[in-house]
């Protein structure tokens, strides 16, 4: 299929810049993924679209402060581990060299460096492994003193860094937030607890995979990025013991439906879920509205059907629904 069949035009004031208040106060589309119908609710009303017995799973994974500014204020935007490396991103990249070594200041602090790393290899896809000479964990508690939230490039700014992570967030991970939980809240999720639904975790940590856009002419010649997937035993336990009793496997954003239809449990997945795929494990999705030629929006198509996702998004924009990372929300059912 060509991208172009996933190219829409947005209206710029249409992407949110900040998160609603309360959380779970931002407006939510229902889609039936059958019939094709929309319906127009308020997020909090999404404990009226499920059933006792139904299991919502989320993913657990917490943004880290991924983006670090050098003593000589260029770029360096961590993505994961690699062995005894990290893989980043190299801001503006033809300034770094391999051999390099660049120093890092505490925020708003002298210039005294406190660490510093080495650019060991630069690749074809713009990347590169740099070298910390310090466990990946230690550098990840280093990025709380040197490093930023790294929010959107779409999001101008915002003034508090728990607005760009899910009120569960745990396990930290991720350069970009598994956005659809942002619309729940602690007294949300007890409400729906109380109704009888469960719910489950997985982790997935959002890398490239996830935020990079597609730039080939088709969505087959696409490559995707790795990233790190958990699904533990006891979530596997639970969408088993839900399946067998009739209940609904629903799941809260993109990043959770690959982790659960990945071939892994514990590892790194490619998985690109495209149309024609046939889903294995969910029966629902919770999800907001997606950048124009992502990958996120091939897979709710996927999921939705393209024709039934296009025309949820055109009424979305009539409808003045917000877009992207703090936007509105949809529940494809």
């Amino acid at each position: 299929m060509k991208t172009s069949d996933f190219d829409y035009n947005l209206p710029i004031e249409r992407i949110a810049q900040k998160p609603m208040r309360p959380r779970d106060h931002s407006r939510l589309m229902v889609l039936d993924r059958k019939s094709g119908n929309i319906d127009h609710k308020t997020f909090f009303e999404i404990e009226s679209l499920l059933n006792a017995g139904d299991l919502l799973i989320i993913n657990n994974s917490k943004v880290f402060r991924a983006r670090l500014k050098t003593n000589d204020e260029r770029e360096v935007f961590l993505l994961r581990p690699e062995g005894s490396y990290w893989h980043a991103l190299l801001k503006p990249g033809k300034t770094f060299h391999i051999g390099d070594i660049v120093h890092f200041s505490e925020k708003n602090a002298s210039a005294t460096p406190i660490a510093h790393a080495k650019i060991v290899s630069k690749h074809a896809d713009g990347t590169a492994s740099i070298d910390f000479e310090m466990d990946p964990n230690r550098v990840i508690e280093l990025t709380e003193h040197i490093g930023e939230i790294p929010t959107p490039p779409y999001v101008e700014s915002i003034t508090d860094n728990s607005d760009y992570q899910t009120v569960y967030a745990k396990d930290t991970g991720s350069v970009a937030a598994p956005t659809a939980g942002f619309h729940f809240t602690p007294e949300l999720i007890e409400k729906i607890k109380t109704k009888g639904v469960q719910f489950a975790e997985v982790t997935l940590h959002v890398g490239l995979g996830t935020f990079r856009p597609m730039r080939s002419e088709t969505i087959e010649e696409h490559e995707m990025h790795e990233e790190w997937i958990n699904v533990p035993d006891e979530t596997q336990n639970k969408i088993k013991e839900t399946k067998a009793h009739g209940g609904r496997v629903i799941a809260v954003g993109t990043t959770t439906v690959r982790a659960l239809e990945s071939n892994t449990q514990n590892g790194f997945t490619r998985i690109f879920i495209t149309p024609g795929y046939t889903f294995k494990v969910i029966d629902g999705l919770i999800t907001n509205f997606h950048l124009p030629k992502s990958t996120l929006l091939v897979l709710v198509s996927a999921f939705a059907g393209r024709d039934n996702i296009m025309n949820a998004y055109t009424q979305a924009i009539e409808n003045e629904y917000r877009f992207y990372s703090f936007g509105d929300a949809m529940f494809i059912g």
